[in-house]
């Protein structure tokens, strides 16, 4: 906890509106979208400035306070979590988006920008910045860049790091860096900015971002279609990338397990007359000169005939394609609203993410013949999510030493397919024990050689990835 001395040196940096020590406020701020760690924050802050930052880590430097970078809070790992009395530093109030370049294609916007503004801002430049999931409208560019989000368009466009050319980092002892600017060559050694990427906030506090753009996509179409297996859902993914004169925005697999808890928890009517083993929510867009209608009818027929789907629709408006991808995006809001959910997020290489599905979902039966399991994820990718719900009535704590207990066994069949334990979630907190399931013991003495260099005090967020 905050020292007196601590404390009164804080709040002679910043004004009062910029510190919050309500209960209410605090429990909000040190928590992200996971619900397994109590938040216990010491205080809350909210800088408005990169100097502001500068001067809290400069603060907490000298008095050897634990601090953690707070974005919009939507992670699924722990990441943003503070537990342990932790001082919150919340990018909230840097929220800046600067001026788009059409020409080079860039913007420059603070760490607290949300996502979904960054859209509609580069929106009237007929740009983008090619990063989406369904927290668009909450979660923020920093947390995006310190996670290397993913999201529902990665077999387009990669990931988060792909599209970030510069980036401001406030180190732990305050100095402020800035690396490459809007450069798109530099070949002057080591590329500084993307070891900041992806590192959690564990090694500094990105206050605003370079980010890279691209065209916003032509027309595109929706698919929503049902088949009976994982193997055929990467049959239909070759011959979705392989589509010519389409162009594959987006491709995405829910069980009927996830299709049913959305139709319980959010409503509506169910997209086909009757039920199927497994969904595809697949996004096209229309090559260069190109029929998308005709085209994408073209695709869909061919699947038919080929008997890879058994049945299927195509959106027919705006609005309708809208519909169609509300059955995939509310599935994790769906399953939050049902109950506890024990989640995993990891990758494999494509070619044996089927192999994998089967032996996964044969372990799950055997282990979990009473419990709710929900499998969704972007498999474009070779992306999975692993849910399993707690069933009512079981207490928490005995639910969690069950499913952990079969971690393991998870963990030990994806280092056997060469996967990760995480694909787009991050480590954080959940995911400390299991990273040396896809990292060599001298990947992790290297990641800890890093830290200590840049943090010898460890004072930024603490505990999240591995500890020293």
């Amino acid at each position: 906890m905050l020292s007196a001395s601590a404390r009164v040196a804080l709040e002679n940096l910043l004004p009062p509106e910029a510190r919050l020590d309500d209960p209410e406020d605090k429990a909000a701020y040190g928590r992200d979208w996971t619900r397994v760690h109590t938040p216990n924050p010491a205080l809350v802050v909210l800088p408005r400035t990169t100097e502001e930052v500068a001067a809290i880590l400069r603060w907490a430097t000298e008095h050897q306070v634990a601090v953690v970078p707070s974005g919009g809070r939507t992670g699924l790992a722990g990441g943003a979590v503070a537990a342990r009395g932790e001082v919150v530093v919340s990018l909230d109030r840097l929220r800046e988006l600067g001026p788009v370049d059409p020409v080079a294609r860039t913007v420059r916007v603070g760490a607290g920008a949300i996502t979904a503004a960054v859209h509609e801002h580069c929106a009237p430049h007929g740009l983008t910045w090619p990063i989406d999931f369904a927290s668009s409208g909450s979660s923020q560019v920093g947390g995006n860049i310190s996670t290397n989000a993913g999201g529902v368009r990665v077999v387009r466009y990669g990931l988060t790091r792909q599209w970030v050319l510069g980036l401001e980092v406030v180190l732990p002892n305050g100095e402020v860096v800035q690396l490459n600017g809007a450069l798109e060559k530099n070949n002057t050694g080591v590329d500084l900015r993307q070891l900041f990427i992806g590192s959690e906030g564990t090694l500094g506090v990105i206050t605003h971002a370079t980010l890279k753009l691209c065209p916003l996509p032509r027309a595109t179409q929706v698919a929503l279609l049902a088949v009976q297996d994982l193997p055929t859902v990467l049959e239909v993914f070759g011959r979705a990338r392989a589509e010519d004169p389409l162009e594959l925005q987006a491709f995405e697999y829910f069980s009927d397990a996830c299709l049913g808890v959305v139709l319980e928890e959010s409503g509506g009517s169910a997209p086909f007359p009757q039920r199927y083993p497994a969904y595809l929510l697949v996004e096209l867009e229309a090559g260069p000169g190109a029929n998308l209608a005709e085209a994408s009818e073209g695709w869909l027929g061919q699947l038919f005939e080929d008997e890879l789907v058994v049945d299927g629709v195509l959106s027919a408006s705006t609005a309708d394609a809208a519909r169609l991808w509300s059955f995939r995006e509310r599935i994790s809001e769906s399953l939050s609203k049902k109950g506890f959910v024990h989640k995993n997020d990891v990758a494999l290489p494509v070619s044996r993410l089927a192999q994998f599905t089967v032996d996964l979902e044969a372990t799950l039966a055997e282990r979990y013949p009473d419990f709710g399991v929900y499998l969704f994820g972007h498999v474009g990718d070779g992306n999975l999510h692993v849910n399993i719900m707690k069933p009512d009535g079981m207490a928490q704590e005995s639910f969690l030493a069950r499913v952990h207990e079969t971690d393991a066994v998870l963990f030990e069949m994806i280092r056997e397919h060469a996967g990760s334990v995480s694909a787009e979630h991050g480590v954080g907190l959940l995911k400390k024990a299991a990273l040396p399931f896809s990292r060599s013991a001298a990947e992790l003495a290297l990641l800890r050689s890093v830290k200590k260099a840049v943090d010898p005090h460890g004072i930024l967020n603490p505990g999240k990835i591995f500890d020293l």
